[in-house]
């Protein structure tokens, strides 16, 4: 056994020439929960988001279209996770992860979500996955 642990959680940055966009700690109201009382109002959730996107042949020219625009991506986020009632963090999760590889350059995402009142004695529960283009279904 090696001395030096391996981690087996891919990082997402995977490639050698690519440019990560994150965005931290963006925090909704969003119906969200299996349980009788979560489905009577919103709860706030916390997501933060790691996209690798693939750098382009082309020199960027300082142009906001020459680049994936995370305003962009924030948009499209906050729409999904309002969008309805979902049972499951998880699901809400790998919807995310496949709205993120939807994006054009887009070749892996980190996703966590965050429930963040459902206990008073820690500060969030919830879930981190870490998806590819090669996993993407």
């Amino acid at each position: 056994m090696s001395a030096n642990p391996v981690s087996t959680y891919p990082a997402a940055t995977p490639l050698p020439k690519a440019r990560r966009i994150f965005i931290n700690d963006l925090v909704l109201d969003c119906l969200i929960g299996v349980h009788r009382h979560e489905r009577d109002g919103t709860q706030r959730i916390r997501i933060n988001l790691d996209l690798a996107v693939l750098e382009s042949l082309n020199p960027i020219e300082d142009r906001l279209s020459n680049v994936l625009c995370y305003e962009n991506v924030i948009v499209k986020v906050r729409e999904l996770a309002t969008a309805g009632h979902v049972n499951l963090v998880e699901t809400l999760a790998e919807r995310l992860a496949d709205l993120c590889l939807s994006e054009p350059g887009v070749q892996s995402v980190k996703v966590r979500v965050e429930k963040l009142d459902v206990f008073a004695d820690a500060a969030s529960v919830g879930i981190e996955i870490s998806r590819t283009t090669r996993s993407h279904h």
